[in-house]
């Protein structure tokens, strides 16, 4: 991870179901004996190594931010055709079953970080040293990060804490109810927002303004309206962010770490990978997927044109909203306006084509990665922004009764783009700005589900079924089949 550390413990660490076949409580090292999982955290360091190790699966976050959209009426798959990344084809059609990679590896990279995180609970008495209170409060924003995207995607979910499973433990195992899932994310979060520092001693890090945003959102996801207001209102009267004036800046990679970053996932474009191994990348492979195919022009680089944002969401905006435009690339418009347009050239993929593309997390010339740019862009995933947060509190302040409130945020989201106020009559005045606000960042299809509206926006929707994905067949019969698969599978 970009400025954290590039250091990765010799933990091998396993998932709960399908990494853990094949190992005893923890996987092997190579070379043998020189470093046993038993015999873990003699030293500061080793706690210190090991949280990073925790961080490192919020780089599968890109998965998670595609689906986000995909599934959604923001966006389509893409791609260079219908079988090529075929699970994103089957989602944005509401095909998808218990087989379908994408969603596999939702759940396994984020069963593996709880697994890194888990470890070191395990073992958090081990050794007393200054900081390891702060140490464990990040693997606990940590754990209940990577609990909460998987209720968000499963609903029931195992949940475990402070131990790793051997593989007979696994067999063992049922699904947890999700309310006692989010249960434990809230205390979580609760235990960490107390202990960790309000501005990150390194950059990346959690921080109580992560763990109260992220808090927030959980109780507004459970209808906890008063629990989220009172959070979230924590965060905006810290005074420690604020929404930058430049709208077309909250991504760029010179810009990172501005006022309006509470979280996100740290990327470097220093340190490549392959294709086969989508996690073991230390770059972000969203922009590259979601850049123009075959392009030959300025300003930006080609990609795979993946996760293309529709003509439904183009058109949700007024005209004279900036954000239309600095959200939504219109590539024929832009080459139109170009000085020598018959110079630039651009390839359609087979799996669909919208002509516009997600200029938020898109792959330009100024940001490219080495070696292979299209997987390791520098462009850090925004998990949490504070206009983000001033919309949650505005919707949780909305449904207590306190419009003055919800009004005054809103209207800050608006004015920042030189708009003007809109009068809140309803909760989806709210829930519509947040489509105009945060769109193609990955929270589209989760909004539209919790807030009732996905059957009547999304086509091929089936209320009872697809609010919730399949738990992964392999998953499911890995823990030897006495797992019940989501209802509609």
């Amino acid at each position: 991870m970009r400025k954290l550390n590039t250091i990765y413990t010799a933990i091998g660490v396993c998932t709960i179901l399908s990494i853990s076949y094949g190992c005893k409580k923890f996987l092997a090292v190579d070379p043998a004996y020189t470093q046993d999982a038993e015999n873990y955290f003699k030293t500061p360091d080793d706690y210190e190594n090991a949280i990073i190790g925790a961080y490192d699966l919020l780089q599968g976050s890109f998965v998670s931010v595609w689906i986000g959209e995909i599934a959604s009426d923001n966006t389509i798959a893409g791609g260079e055709s219908v079988t090529d990344t075929e699970g994103l084809h089957q989602i944005d059609n509401m095909t998808h079953g218990g087989v379908n990679n994408e969603l596999r590896s939702v759940f396994r990279w984020n069963y593996a970080g709880i697994t890194r995180v888990n470890y070191i609970m395990e073992n958090k008495d081990n050794i007393d040293f200054f900081g390891k209170d702060h140490i464990i409060a990040e693997a606990k924003f940590l754990r209940a990060f990577y609990y909460f995207e998987l209720v968000k995607f499963f609903g029931d979910v195992p949940l475990i804490i402070d131990k790793r499973l051997g593989a007979e433990e696994v067999r063992e195992l049922e699904r947890t109810p999700e309310a006692d899932v989010y249960a434990q994310i809230e205390q979580d979060l609760v235990d960490a927002a107390a202990v960790l520092n309000p501005v990150a001693s390194q950059k990346g890090r959690a921080t109580s303004g992560a763990a109260l945003s992220l808090l927030g959102k959980v109780y507004l996801y459970q209808e906890k309206f008063s629990e989220a207001a009172s959070t979230l209102d924590q965060v905006i009267n810290s005074g420690i962010y604020s929404l930058i004036s430049d709208y077309d800046q909250l991504f760029s990679v010179a810009n990172e770490g501005h006022s309006e970053t509470v979280f996100d996932v740290e990327y470097t474009g220093a340190e490549g990978g392959s294709y086969g191994c989508l996690i073991c990348l230390e770059g972000n492979t969203g922009p590259g997927f979601h850049g123009i195919r075959q392009y030959n022009g300025p300003i930006y680089g080609d990609g795979n044109s993946y996760n293309m944002p529709t003509q439904d969401l183009y058109d949700f905006f007024d005209p004279s909203d900036p954000r239309r435009d600095l959200t939504l690339l219109d590539i024929d418009a832009f080459i139109a306006n170009q000085s020598d347009p018959g110079s630039i050239t651009y390839a359609i993929g087979a799996g669909g084509h919208t002509g516009y593309y997600n200029h938020k997390y898109i792959k330009r010339q100024n940001e490219l990665g080495l070696p292979d740019n299209d997987l390791t862009s520098p462009v850090n995933y925004k998990v949490i922004r504070y206009a983000d947060v001033l919309l949650m509190a505005a919707e949780a302040h909305y449904r207590n009764g306190n419009t003055g409130s919800a009004q005054s945020y809103m209207d800050m989201v608006r004015a920042r783009v030189s708009i003007p106020s809109v009068t809140i009559t309803s909760v989806e005045d709210i829930w519509n700005e947040r489509r105009l606000e945060l769109s193609c960042e990955g929270h589209r299809f989760f909004d539209l589900v919790r807030t009732g509206k996905a059957t009547t926006e999304i086509s091929g929707f089936q209320t009872g079924k697809h609010e919730l994905f399949p738990i992964p067949q392999i998953e499911i019969d890995l823990a030897g089949g006495n797992w019940t698969q989501n209802p509609g599978y």
